[in-house]
């Protein structure tokens, strides 16, 4: 028998499904055009200092596209972005896609030489950077790859970078020569060129996980049917209002927080660092109705919401995601936070944004044992694909043959929502993809017959101790079971004798003293000899290297372990 709940989401994505039955490509900009005729005086973004409307940043990203404009900037252009959560990240998105420009969103914690590698590769020529942020001097980072940066921009260091504009946050004390953002507006009214939904409209850098980053190209219609698939697959209704703390440098908040809003004439509040008190507060406030979660953030909210008393009747829904998370996290959010639509999903920067998710009326033993669900996107799907957007297969990790529901091995993916590849690097791009067209997603997992995905493990991540081959996310597993341990990441580390071995680094639960002892000999008896870990490491969980989207970044793992045993 259907629950009355199970209904009610099918009625939402019904509605969706029908208002945009025909589905036609469309950029950025158009759809944010479409909403604000609908929606003009609806907030699009709401912060502590002040709503901005749909109108509010139509008109502003148009204003910036003049500016940007009268700067000789064109089509094609490559615009890179150090922006945190600022309002103003919205506005100049939208701006770059009105004159064809591609952004280029950058993690705002690079140091010099990263940010020098990200501004050459992709052949940026206009940086729009913060002057200082959360203690991090910007603009000293920019001393350090060229001096003279505020005049020369790039200079010799990097010729194709001709200008930088500073964005000030009002956190930073040093004067510069350079333009400030707010000289980029402009009165005259410009004429915009077409812009083809196909084009490139991001390019945004993988998170490197296992490696230097790459430039990982997505189009307009990519952008858009993926941002159209979270509002469907999560059955969003009218004006939903959705919290979150993620960058909006990441496919995490930028597709599934900001683009996906105006489907529904909905709103996005960005903070711009997370803190939990400060979230259950503003929830409670703007009434919001549903959050963008990492692991480690839904454990401070439910501990945050255990220690005040929070008016959370608003907040019905949390996608959480971008991690393993402790079998209890569920419960809890339905229990202390209220939630009762909780999606968890799987996707990466190469397939847009999440591509598979669980239901909102899926009961919590599928949260607990799989990824999600194939997302079905309704009308923005691939028309090859029956509903998806993007499709996945199995295969055999040594011969690349299709395996058959259940079997594991390598996930590989293709459709509409896949990168064309990544930018200015062909071999890299003629190898992430197989003959026959799928991306090797580089992770290990299973599909089962109802087209739930299970995650296993990386191809790269999994190792080989004494011949035998490990996969760390089964070793995570079993500590997590461990009274007195509230996450368990295992990654490998090189030695001598059996080739590859495990390090453990533990998050202790709150109050708990468990020692390395009780770690290793619990492994010793859950686990065969080959898979329990050699060291152990007791870590906050500020302590740990992540992804923007809340990865743990492995080979930052080993080489702490090598740090810490000096070793290296």
């Amino acid at each position: 028998m259907v629950s009355q709940h199970a209904r009610d989401v099918e009625q939402r994505q019904h509605a969706l499904a029908e208002r945009y039955a025909d589905w036609v490509p469309k950029t950025l900009h158009e759809v944010l055009d479409e909403a604000a005729q609908e929606f003009p005086d609806r907030p699009l973004v709401i912060t502590d200092e002040k709503n901005l409307s749909y109108r509010d940043i139509a008109a502003h990203s148009r204003s910036i596209a003049a500016g940007l404009m009268k700067l000789g900037i064109q089509s094609g252009d490559k615009i890179a972005l150090v922006l945190a959560n600022y309002p103003e990240y919205a506005a100049l998105k939208y701006a770059l896609s009105r004159i064809g420009a591609i952004a280029v969103p950058v993690n705002i914690m690079l140091k010099a030489d990263e940010l020098k590698y990200v501004l050459g590769q992709s052949d940026s020529v206009l940086l729009v950077t913060m002057d200082s942020f959360r203690g991090v001097d910007h603009l000293a980072i920019l001393d350090a790859i060229s001096p003279a940066w505020a005049e020369e921009a790039g200079g010799e260091i990097l010729p194709l970078l001709r200008q930088i504009i500073v964005f000030e946050t009002g956190e930073g004390s040093r004067e510069t020569t350079a333009p400030s953002f707010s000289s980029l507006c402009s009165d005259v009214d410009a004429a915009m060129p077409q812009v083809s939904p196909d084009a490139v409209c991001d390019i945004l850098f993988t998170s490197g996980t296992t490696g230097p980053p790459k430039g990982v190209q997505l189009t307009h219609d990519m952008l858009m049917r993926c941002a159209f698939g979270s509002a469907y697959a999560r059955a969003f209704e009218d004006g939903r209002r959705i919290i979150f703390a993620l960058p909006l440098f990441h496919v995490f908040g930028y597709v599934e927080g900001l683009l996906s809003v105006p489907f529904v004439g909905g709103a996005m509040v960005p903070r711009l660092r997370f803190d939990a008190q400060d979230m259950l507060r503003r929830i409670e406030h703007y009434q919001v109705s549903d959050a963008l979660l990492i692991p480690a953030m839904s454990l401070a909210l439910i501990e945050a919401a255990q220690s005040a008393d929070y008016d959370l009747t608003s907040l019905h829904a949390a996608l959480a995601s971008g991690g393993k998370a402790p079998p209890h996290l569920w419960a809890q959010l339905r229990k202390i936070l209220g939630v009762n639509e909780i999606t968890t999903g799987y996707g990466m920067t190469e397939t847009t944004a999440s591509t598979t998710v669980t239901r909102p009326q899926d009961p919590e033993e599928r949260l607990l044992t799989t990824n999600g669900r194939l997302r079905e996107v309704g009308p923005a799907a691939d028309p090859a694909l029956e509903g998806l957007l993007v499709d996945y297969r199995v295969v055999d990790t040594a011969t690349g043959e299709p395996l058959p529901p259940g079997a594991m091995g390598e996930l590989q993916a293709r459709g509409l929502g896949v990168t064309r590849g990544y930018y200015n690097k062909p071999i890299e791009t003629a190898e992430a993809f197989t003959p026959d067209g799928w991306l090797h997603t580089g992770d290990l997992g299973l599909i089962d017959a109802d087209k739930y995905i299970t995650l296993l493990g990386r191809t790269k991540e999994s190792y080989r101790c004494g011949g035998e081959q490990v996969l760390p996310s089964e070793v995570e597993d079993v500590l997590a079971q461990l009274a007195g341990v509230e996450q368990a990441i295992v990654a490998p580390l090189p030695d001598e004798r059996m080739g590859e071995v495990g390090a453990a680094f533990i998050i202790r639960s709150p109050g708990s003293q468990i020692g390395e002892e009780a770690i290793i000999d619990y492994a010793r008896e859950k686990l065969a000899r080959f898979k329990v870990p050699r060291h152990v490491f007791f870590v906050q969980s500020d302590e740990l290297p992540l992804t923007a989207s809340g990865r743990p970044q492995k080979f930052a793992l080993t080489r702490m372990a090598q740090e810490r045993l000096e070793i290296i």
